[in-house]
């Protein structure tokens, strides 16, 4: 948008984004203002919207776009405008009434808030903001809401206000903390009957605390701490103030994590907190769910802040383990939404005494864990009324398996054996009025521990072996359900149990002829054929059986590609002999109905059986684990197998090549059958490669660019392939860079960057010196170069290790016949591109990359440094001389002084970490 539009085509647009009956004309309209929103006309647009004041509509748009060009185009105004867009802005808050939105009210504070995080020569706004709106009562809400939000937004990403401005406007907080505190207290008073100011006010304070600008020794006596206390001791306090008091007490809960800083603070919350116990019950009693989730937070906030201390010291001062029962009476709340909030506490008090490693200790606590445990336990029964197996993927089947986590976690502290032992005695001592619900319940804790058990345990495990074997026809299906999973989780003792495993085998055969059943017995079955290999070897023919009937079960393919699995790892350890037929008789299984479909024309359905990807994953998993030892000279059992099975795999790659869903399951199976065999698919080489070129010249699915990759790691070492791979890879290229050349084509194709990049990583590992002398290499580097910058995980990693080993390659193996030349080889690419690598990686760590990304990103900087540590010394000076020392706001990025010591740390590191530490911290000056 070249010229600035009439602000009366603004308000038409607005208008018929709203309001026109016709979807086309909303489209263009949104698009058109899109455009006015990235152009550098929106600043004057949006002001002069807000000073009109037509409507809500026109104002809501004017308010967040001028939030969002402050928050993402600052740098689009000089330094000399950012006074009279403060001034305007000012105006514009100074003008909200009664009437005004309070979403608009929202947008406009938020952008004042962010102008004056970013305005360097904005010195003391939090003053001016206070002496100007202060006295003003009918000013004093959008004032908090000022206040709440400005501290939020330090830490927000797309401000990048950079450390350096970080530390000043911490600096100003902490010397505008009275103000605030003086403003709050104030208002507290003056608006103590309105809930809705109360609300601000709290949310104010909890704002402050989670900064820690706030001086807790001022707060902790003070009024204002009372009141809010007083707010949530108060049963008539109303839901909305309730929550910010919550939220209020939370954050200064875990500001006092650090107790000696805070200590008259943390004195002051900790008794506050004790006294909300009755408080608690009350809203037992009343039902109030959300104000009883509340008091939960708080009392786990409080443990978690004091954890260190219950830990070291139980039951002495801090460490008083009443807090622990305070915690156990809401875990024992009637509603497990309660009882979950305290999940993190008991893993972190879990992970604290399992580093103790002291026995004493865990008895003081162990009491405790009893308890949790049988809370649990109670929370994880369905519905007495409830029919059929326990729901998946609803939110109560999360819960039970987040509880089936954190019961792991904890058991070592009560000891599994005895927790197994605690759930069977919940079973027998049950009564006959007992209902199924709650044998159900204590068989899912039981399957929890089950592999934990030790495997030689003879005292609980056979009875309830023998009782889930021996369950009445009648029993709920519920509990027949679990019972099953706890079978199969107790694969480690029937492995020490051979004489089990046949009785077992024929109880999970007969599950899996039950509709309802099928599923669980089928992974139960996995689970024992993956841990019983040995012993399931006698049991094969009758697995056969099984596999074969498998589609008549009602399994779901994921147990049935898992029930595979299972099969495969058993012929794995069945002698040589047996291999090849067995194998045999598995894939027949698949491959006949994956012949089917691929020679008709049917039409297909996803996940059904007439879908190909569902006999292609089956045969995937077979190959897969599969791994049978095979000695030297020998061919391998399952040579010719996979030689008869590439001829159907190539047809379907042709007649699926439009379908990508089907394309990478085909190449995902073939990577398999290879994987399997190794160097003896070579038969199947040549024909492969010219189909997997002829293909991706058509459609670039990138998992031709991995099944690539795969044949390089396999075959890269042998003479006589590596000139035909290479030639893989220079038809590969041409496509391929084409694809990355288009608008946005790095952001919108990360799979084939990655792809790309891991096959050219196999060639430096497998045939360094033909790679290096490829004349596709030059236009590889190129892409290298600017795909560093890529935020995306996986393709980015992919980048920095061919990075990385094609500078390394130059340094290791120094014994072989071809050292010199890979060294001279890289030397050459190194002097030409080294300074564009340099310079690249680093702004890319800085501007680019999420901060998680940057170890990878220093891995090529030190391979650098170890092959010419002098010349990145030069090229990272020119790098830090080219880097912007001030932000659009004003204030200072980098100083020379940080420019100096980053340049030291990086050139003077010893390893790895000291080179992404001076990375990691330099780039937070810049984020």
């Amino acid at each position: 948008m070249e010229l600035a539009p009439p602000i009366e085509a603004v308000c038409q647009a607005i208008h018929s984004l709203y309001h026109n009956p016709d979807p086309g004309g909303k489209e263009k309209a949104s698009i058109w203002l899109g455009a006015l929103q990235k152009s550098v006309h929106a600043w004057v647009s949006a002001d002069d919207l807000l000073q009109r004041n037509i409507d809500v509509e026109t104002c809501y748009f004017a308010a967040q776009t001028m939030r969002t060009k402050i928050q993402y185009a600052f740098h689009e105004l000089p330094i000399t405008a950012h006074g009279s867009l403060r001034d305007s802005l000012l105006q514009h808050i100074a003008n909200i009434n009664e009437d005004t939105n309070q979403v608009i009210i929202t947008q406009l504070c938020l952008a004042l808030a962010d102008l004056a995080l970013q305005m360097a020569s904005w010195n003391e706004a939090v003053k001016d903001l206070i002496l100007r709106f202060g006295e003003d009562v009918h000013r004093i809400p959008p004032l908090l809401e000022i206040l709440t939000v400005m501290p939020e937004e330090v830490t927000s990403r797309s401000l990048r206000l950079g450390a350096n401005r970080r530390s000043e406007i911490h600096d100003a907080f902490d010397n505008a903390a009275p103000f605030v505190l003086q403003l709050l207290n104030a208002s507290m008073d003056s608006f103590a009957s309105d809930p809705r100011v109360l609300v601000r006010i709290m949310r104010c304070l909890g704002s402050w605390f989670n900064i820690g600008a706030i001086p807790t020794s001022d707060v902790a006596h003070s009024k204002l701490l009372v009141n809010v206390f007083q707010a949530l001791v108060d049963s008539k306090t109303p839901s909305m103030v309730h929550d910010a008091a919550t939220d209020c007490i939370c954050a200064a809960l875990l500001l006092v994590e650090n107790i000696h800083k805070h200590a008259a603070l943390t004195q002051s919350l900790y008794q506050g907190v004790l006294t909300l116990s009755e408080a608690y019950h009350m809203s037992v009693a009343e039902e109030d769910i959300d104000k009883s989730i509340n008091y939960c937070r708080i009392f786990t906030e409080l443990a978690e802040s004091m954890l260190e201390i219950i830990v070291a010291s139980p039951g002495q001062g801090f460490g008083d383990l009443i807090i622990l029962d305070m915690i156990l009476t809401c875990v024992g709340h009637h509603d497990y939404e309660v009882a979950e909030i305290s999940f993190n506490f008991w893993y972190r008090l879990s992970e604290e005494l399992y580093k103790k490693n002291d026995d004493q200790f865990n008895s003081i606590f162990c009491p405790y864990i009893e308890r949790l445990i049988t809370a649990l336990c109670k929370h994880c029964q369905l519905e007495p009324d409830h029919e059929g197996n326990p729901e998946e993927g609803d939110d109560f089947s999360e819960f039970r398996t987040r509880v089936s986590d954190l019961v792991k976690d904890v058991v070592f502290l009560v000891g599994s054996s005895n927790c197994f032992k605690q759930m069977f005695n919940n079973l027998q001592s049950q009564s006959t009025v007992s209902t199924w619900d709650v044998s159900e319940a204590s068989l899912f804790i039981m399957a929890a521990v089950a592999k934990i058990i030790i495997p030689d345990e003879n005292e609980i495990v056979p009875r309830v072996v023998e009782a889930i074997l021996n369950l009445p026809d009648n029993v709920h299906i519920a509990v027949k359900y679990t019972s099953t999973q706890l079978m199969g989780e107790l694969c480690e003792w029937i492995e020490r149990h051979p004489q089990m495993l046949e009785p077992v085998l024929n109880y999970l055969l007969s599950c899996m002829q039950q509709k309802r059943l099928a599923n669980v017995a089928a992974t139960a079955l996995q689970n024992i054929c993956s841990t019983c290999r040995d012993q399931m070897g006698a049991h094969f023919q009758g697995l056969i059986q099984i596999i074969q009937a498998m589609d008549t079960f009602h399994v779901s393919n994921d147990c049935a590609v898992g029930l595979l699995k299972g099969a495969a790892l058993i012929l794995g350890k069945m002698p040589q002999e047996n291999v090849a037929e067995g194998l045999k008789q598995l894939c027949a299984i698949q491959l006949t109905p994956l012949s089917q479909i691929v020679h008709t024309a049917d039409l297909l359905r996803d996940g059904s059986k007439g879908d190909p990807t569902v006999w292609l994953d089956r045969l995937a998993a077979i190959f897969r684990n599969l791994n049978p030892i095979v000695t030297n000279g020998h061919t391998h059992p399952c040579q010719s197998l996979v030689e008869d099975v590439w001829p159907l795999l190539s047809s379907a790659c042709t007649k699926y090549q439009n379908d990508v869903r089907i394309t990478e399951r085909c190449c995902r199976c073939i990577r398999f059958t290879i994987r399997c065999v190794g160097k003896q698919s070579a038969p199947i080489l040549q024909p492969l490669v010219k189909q997997m070129v002829q293909l991706y010249e058509v459609h670039h699915h990138s998992c031709f660019l991995y099944l690539g990759s795969i044949l390089v790691d396999e075959y890269g070492t042998e003479e006589g392939c590596i000139q035909g791979l290479l030639e893989m890879l220079h038809a590969f290229c041409a496509p391929t860079f084409r694809l990355l050349e288009e608008a946005d084509g790095l952001r919108n194709h990360p799979d084939t960057i990655d792809d790309l990049f891991r096959l050219c990583t196999r060639f430096i590992q497998r045939a360094p010196v033909a790679f290096l002398r490829s004349s596709a290499l030059k236009y590889i580097l190129n892409c290298a170069m600017v795909a560093c910058t890529i935020d995306h995980r996986d393709a980015n990693v992919s980048v920095m290790k061919f990075l990385q080993d094609i500078i390394k390659c130059s340094r290791i193996k120094d014994e072989a016949d071809d050292f010199e030349l890979r060294r001279q080889l890289v030397g050459e690419i190194v002097r030409e591109n080294g300074q564009q690598l340099v310079s690249n990686i680093i702004n890319a760590c800085i501007f680019c990359l999420s901060s998680y990304m940057v170890p990878d990103a220093a891995d090529v900087i030190y391979e650098l440094m170890l092959f010419d540590r002098r010349s990145v010394c030069q090229w990272l000076e020119v790098t830090l001389k080219a880097l912007p020392t001030q932000s659009s706001g004003g204030s200072v990025t980098a100083t020379h002084k940080q420019l100096t010591e980053f340049h030291k740390a990086v050139t003077s590191s010893e390893n790895e970490k000291m080179v992404k530490n001076a990375i990691h911290d330099f780039t937070r000056l810049f984020r």
